[in-house]
């Protein structure tokens, strides 16, 4: 996935090099509110900023993830040598935490691409942006707080892992 985020950011700095003539193709477009090439240049690096800012989030999680991939993978190694099942242990929760934190950088890589998506919206209407980027809080808010996915993950060690809600069937025949 990196040389995609790499694609992103070069098309918005070809875009912003040639800045003139992207405000005369957007003002010839309908529905597109006319801005001041200024406004045009501000809007393609506040664009570029929130792909940059995934870029560096993106490339911290994947170090995260083999921080915490040497952890775990050295743990087995270490309890068996030593015959410290505690050493051991200490290391796959360090593993799991850096997991955990790989996670969280992830998803704010993703959240930068869904305002990302919206702020693209800009462009038109700030009005339109507005809705976009509520719309955008409103579709994170339900995937983080009231998902499928979110019932089967969060269960105590003493429950079994519930069941998936029963979907019916929507595809088209013919």
């Amino acid at each position: 996935m990196p040389p995609a985020r790499l694609i992103i950011l070069a098309g918005i700095l070809t875009v912003l090099g040639a800045s003139d003539r992207a405000v005369s193709l957007l003002a010839d477009m309908p529905l597109v509110q006319q801005a001041s090439q200024g406004m045009s240049e501000i809007k393609l690096l506040c664009l570029a900023l929130v792909f940059v800012y995934a870029f560096f989030t993106f490339s911290w999680c994947m170090r995260q993830y083999n921080f915490a991939a040497v952890l775990v993978g050295s743990a087995r190694m270490i309890g068996e040598r030593h015959g410290q099942r505690a050493g051991a242990q200490g290391l796959r929760l360090a593993g799991g935490a850096v997991y955990s934190l790989a996670a969280n950088q992830f998803n704010l890589g993703l959240r930068s691409y869904y305002f990302g998506m919206a702020m693209l919206s800009w462009f038109v209407s700030p009005w339109l942006f507005m809705v976009m980027s509520a719309g955008v809080c409103v579709v994170v808010y339900r995937r983080e707080f009231h998902s499928d996915v979110l019932d089967v993950m969060v269960f105590t060690p003493t429950e079994s892992v519930p069941e998936q809600p029963a979907r019916e069937s929507t595809v088209a025949i013919g």
